[in-house]
């Protein structure tokens, strides 16, 4: 089975309660997210992982109104998070997305995830030579791989980020860096500060349409190129 696993949690230094800022005076950040996964065509699943600290209780409560699967684990170790999370859903092949972007693509996440599917990879993503907008990132991985990562890695960056045992080990894993035709790592519509707020709200206004597709943003972009400027620092 293939499952899309969504990373959420309330704490942020920057931004805290990111997940949850309400984007349009309704609908916060999570939600819009999980609007845009559900369209996807190349997974089987979805679920929500967050933490066990009483401060998450407010978005699992939040996703199982929306019928969306909630997993509660480590604060910390978000490795032993996924891992335990896709070794109780049953699945072969896990999609991780962040929650801090409300606007993933789901087009771009069935391209890469059945890049994976046709191949013989162990991990294959969109970030390790970043040619796609912030925001837009999509990393898919067996479990086996993930099974691998979760036994050995030790180093505290490793299991706070997941994924950064394959980068620095890609000798021992098959990987594959999936690259937009153009560079478009310029632009910026990921979740992290006030102004990317300010952006995300400001793109939401234009946008009414569902699915938001990435080529959509863009097109605003060259309409509207003051936009760039609002979270640019």
């Amino acid at each position: 089975m293939i499952g899309c696993i969504i990373q959420a949690r309330m704490g942020s230094a920057r931004l805290p309660g990111k997940v949850m800022k309400k984007i349009d005076g309704e609908k916060p950040t999570i939600s819009y997210l999980i609007e845009q996964l559900e369209f996807c065509k190349s997974f089987d699943d979805i679920v929500v992982a967050t933490t066990n600290l009483k401060e998450d209780d407010v978005i699992e409560k939040h996703v199982r109104n929306m019928r969306i699967k909630v997993y509660r684990g480590d604060p910390l170790n978000v490795l032993d998070r996924y891992y335990n999370c896709a070794k109780i859903n049953s699945y072969n092949t896990i999609v991780r997305i962040t929650c801090d972007n409300p606007f993933v693509d789901p087009i771009l996440v069935d391209k890469i995830v059945t890049t994976f599917s046709e191949g013989t990879f162990d991990y294959v993503s969109n970030t390790i030579d970043r040619t796609f907008p912030h925001g837009s990132e999509v990393e898919v991985f067996s479990y086996s791989a993930l099974e691998r990562a979760w036994k050995k890695a030790e180093k505290q960056h490793d299991k706070e980020h997941v994924t950064t045992f394959f980068h620095e080990r890609n000798n021992s894993f098959s990987i594959l860096n999936y690259s937009s035709s153009e560079d478009l790592s310029k632009y910026r519509w990921t979740l992290d500060t006030p102004n990317d707020l300010k952006l995300i709200k400001e793109i939401a206004k234009r946008i009414k349409k569902k699915p938001v597709h990435l080529n959509d943003i863009l097109d605003i972009f060259q309409n509207e190129p003051d936009l760039i400027r609002i979270n640019q620092s």
